[in-house]
């Protein structure tokens, strides 16, 4: 899909849930006329993190639309133009030099992937195209040291969830680890987290096994981690092929502790594997939890959810998409009428213990990690999340 993709407020009500399929995309002549500001957005909506994606887009659109039909940005109406990258990495990069010809795209928001993202960084494409990208779903540690400019991460890193989990985990005397992994940029980065994290406490992972990205061959992973006789494995996967290992492992007698990293959503976890065997994983999470109404900025998504997506349910990846696209906004605001990629990046710098509503996070010159935030949740008895 390489359209344009306009969630006006009229369409509220036909878009109000986003489809595993994809998105709608409408033509042309519906398109919104008069002043805009267009966010290009490449995420996975088809392949093993379409799930993932399709939340990724609505959380964003929800607050966008919210803002539109308040009367924009200094009158300017926000356009998300959102294309599928299946989570293929050459996609991701096409893609993004696509949008980025596009001179009315003043900012980027909310890639996943961070080999995709990396390449983008390697490959020199937002460099070239001088444009910020706000929350990308990635906690790549590649993406945050050394310093890039472009990049305006929302959520902690994968070596701060790491840290988490692992202190957890030997905390309560689990001290034999494995890791199971996508072998990527995502999976080695989780995996060296993992490393130091036990390195600091002076010990050694004792055995990790990856699998292929974009498929579900667990089964070599699942063996090996399964002779090992640990105590805890920490997953550095996604969905599907977080399910297939969970189940399978499961079945064949495993009996460890099992984590994942906060890139799953737990409710598709339980479909694919089972609640038998999904009870009781924890996972990691970067942002605060989004089912209780305690913090007002929970408040202001459920509330914009059931307005603008009343099929849809309370979701960690859509929660945290819509701070970023509160981020986004925010920028935008402070970059003034009309304002200019660089003008975007400037106001982005500008927001220093800035306050989404009961969450703070800050940026500067120097700093583009919003937020360290990590905690650990766990699958209930009935298949939901618990703190």
């Amino acid at each position: 899909m390489n359209t344009w993709i306009t969630w006006g407020r009229r369409m509220g009500a036909a878009l109000a849930i986003l489809g595993s399929a994809g998105l709608m995309a409408l033509p042309a002549a519906a398109q919104v006329r008069g002043a805009e500001l267009v966010v290009g957005q490449v995420a996975p909506l088809s392949g093993v993190l379409a799930s993932t994606g399709t939340q990724m887009v609505l959380g964003g659109r929800i607050y966008f639309d919210a803002i539109n039909a308040q009367g924009g940005v200094h009158g300017a109406t926000i356009r998300q133009w959102v294309v599928d990258d299946g989570y293929k990495v050459p996609d991701t990069v096409r893609l993004t030099r696509e949008m980025l010809a596009k001179p009315e795209v003043v900012a980027l928001y909310g890639f996943a992937g961070t080999a995709n993202v990396t390449q983008l960084l390697t490959d020199g494409v937002l460099e070239q195209g001088g444009a910020a990208l706000v929350a990308p779903y990635t906690g790549g540690e590649s993406l945050r040291s050394p310093f890039n400019p472009w990049i305006f991460h929302v959520r902690a890193g994968y070596g701060d969830e790491a840290e988490h989990m692992v202190q957890q985990l030997t905390t309560l005397g689990m001290n034999r680890v494995a890791v199971m992994y996508q072998d990527d940029g995502f999976g080695k980065a989780g995996l060296a987290g993992v490393e130091a994290a036990l390195a600091r406490r002076n010990l050694k992972l004792v055995v990790s096994a990856g699998y292929e990205r974009n498929t579900d061959k667990v089964d070599d992973a699942v063996k090996a981690i399964k002779a090992a006789d640990v105590h805890a494995v920490i997953m550095i996967a996604v969905n599907k092929p977080a399910a297939a290992f969970i189940q399978r492992y499961r079945e064949q007698g495993g009996g460890a502790q099992l984590y994942n990293i906060s890139v799953v959503d737990p409710t598709e976890l339980v479909k694919l594997a089972g609640l038998k065997n999904a009870h009781g994983l924890g996972i990691s999470q970067v942002v605060p939890y989004p089912f209780r109404p305690q913090l007002p900025v929970v408040r202001e998504y459920q509330a914009l959810l059931k307005k603008y997506a009343p099929e849809a349910e309370v979701n960690y990846t859509s929660f945290e998409q819509f701070l970023g696209a509160k981020v986004l906004v925010e920028a935008l605001r402070r970059a003034g009428p009309a304002p200019t990629r660089a003008k975007v990046v400037k106001a982005l710098e500008s927001l220093q213990n800035y306050d989404l509503g009961g969450v703070s996070l800050g940026y500067s010159p120097t700093n583009r990690i919003g937020s360290r935030y990590v905690e650990v949740t766990v699958i209930g008895s009935n298949g939901r999340l618990m703190k």
